[in-house]
């Protein structure tokens, strides 16, 4: 009950919220959750995870969802992708903006054991061919590295790559023992900083942005296909600078590994949509 108990603290949540106890490995417990609805918006995926397991509950569990909402006449359904199911492909042009057009290559995710990369590669395409074959309106949004207010008490994955800058922490996933257990699926701080090397902590978009694309592309009858959501792009050296200038209390790092050039996505599909967002100071 401690995980979920501060949902219970939003706004009008007496009257508006109802909890149902589902999982996504047990196909009858999510037609119990999803029979009378409109609309479902999938979100649960296993975080980043160093592990080969996190692929079945993500394709398995997406496929699950919307097996249930064919079952239960849902109108739409939109699933949250990631950056990651769009950004690893190296076949594609160099220099060139990457698109919704672009996937991220199976294989190379396989081959450099990027194990959440693969799996919301392969949940979001799975979704796409199980809407063409039963006809469902499935819409996907990719977001980048999710940063903002936090509902719950606890820190998650993706904060987390604030609080090693925070504590100044440097970007070298062979120098860093340090145990941390203050993030779900995280036992050391090696594993989540090996994933912000990779990220290098650049495409940074605000939750709530993220929470009114998935509105957008759910309330918005010409909503097709997916949406790249990614608003802020900035390099870890900036991101220390504008952190110190608003926070200057914290040990910031003194140096950084240099990560190489950075891919750059595109959110323009998701801004003709009428999406827009909010400045990097405010998240």
């Amino acid at each position: 009950d401690a995980k979920y108990a501060h949902l219970n603290q939003l706004e009008r949540a007496s009257h508006n919220l109802q909890l149902f106890k589902a999982d996504l490995l047990d196909y009858d417990s999510l037609c119990s959750a999803i029979s009378g609805c409109t609309g479902v918006f999938h979100v649960a995926s296993p975080v980043p995870t160093t592990t080969v397991e996190v692929i079945e509950p993500a394709v398995k569990g997406t496929l699950n969802v919307l097996k249930a909402c064919v079952e239960a006449k849902v109108k739409r359904v939109v699933v949250v992708s990631s950056r990651g199911a769009v950004a690893f492909n190296p076949r594609w042009p160099v220099g060139q903006i990457k698109d919704e057009a672009c996937w991220s290559d199976k294989e190379h995710c396989a081959a450099t054991k990027n194990w959440y990369c693969l799996s919301k590669t392969e949940a979001e395409s799975e979704a796409f061919e199980f809407a063409k074959s039963s006809g469902l309106d499935v819409v996907t949004v990719c977001p980048s590295l999710i940063l903002g207010p936090l509902l719950q008490p606890t820190i998650n994955a993706s904060s987390l790559a604030l609080v090693t800058l925070l504590k100044g922490i440097l970007f070298n996933p062979n120098s860093v023992r340090i145990s941390c257990r203050c993030a779900e699926g995280y036992d050391t701080l090696e594993e989540k900083i090996r994933m912000i090397v990779e990220f290098k902590v650049r495409m940074i978009v605000d939750v709530r942005d993220v929470a009114e694309a998935l509105l957008l592309v759910y309330e918005k009858a010409e909503a097709e296909g997916r949406y790249i959501c990614m608003a802020h792009l900035t390099n870890p050296r900036d991101l220390v600078d504008k952190l110190r200038s608003i926070f200057p209390q914290y040990d910031y790092p003194k140096r950084f590994i240099e990560g190489g050039e950075e891919d750059i996505l595109s959110s323009e599909k998701l801004q003709r949509l009428g999406w827009s967002y909010r400045p990097l100071e405010e998240t």
